[in-house]
């Protein structure tokens, strides 16, 4: 196994994570200021979450109801407050990953708008997956934090 380069992510060749939220890759924080359409200046300010936080994020969606993905999205959105939106090239590959991976199940059901639509639900092996990675979570965070606030 050879040393982590910054040309491949910082992980040694033919490694594969251990879990869903093993950190190789740093966030990182784009801020762009462009000018409008109208004139003024956007400043388009994205977050690119670790390795795994979708993953996450869903499972802990999940865990309160079944949800079509729509709603899924929707719910992290306004838990946020409006920091995290997920867009449906990154919700709905995750939504598949996860029912592969017998987390989560998938059936069709009736929107809100009575329209058709495929609605996802934590499987057992999914609220233990969800358990275990809450813990690696906390457990992450509170590190961090202790670096952060270091003197």
């Amino acid at each position: 196994m050879r040393d982590p380069s910054p040309t491949d992510g910082g992980a040694p060749v033919g490694y594969q994570a251990r879990s869903p939220l093993h950190f190789y890759m740093t966030a990182r924080i784009l801020r762009r200021t462009c000018r409008s359409q109208r004139g003024g200046f956007v400043n388009d300010a994205r977050l690119d979450l670790p390795q795994g936080t979708l993953d996450l994020l869903i499972l802990k969606a999940l865990s309160l109801a079944p949800m079509h993905g729509w709603g899924i999205s929707e719910r992290i959105r306004q838990v946020s407050r409006e920091t995290l939106q997920v867009p449906q090239g990154s919700l709905y590959p995750a939504l598949h990953r996860l029912e592969r991976r017998g987390w989560i199940n998938a059936s069709w059901g009736a929107s809100d708008n009575n329209r058709r639509a495929k609605y996802y639900a934590l499987t057992r092996a999914g609220r233990k997956r969800l358990e275990a990675e809450t813990q690696d979570w906390e457990r992450l965070t509170a590190a961090v934090a202790l670096v952060m606030r270091m003197s």
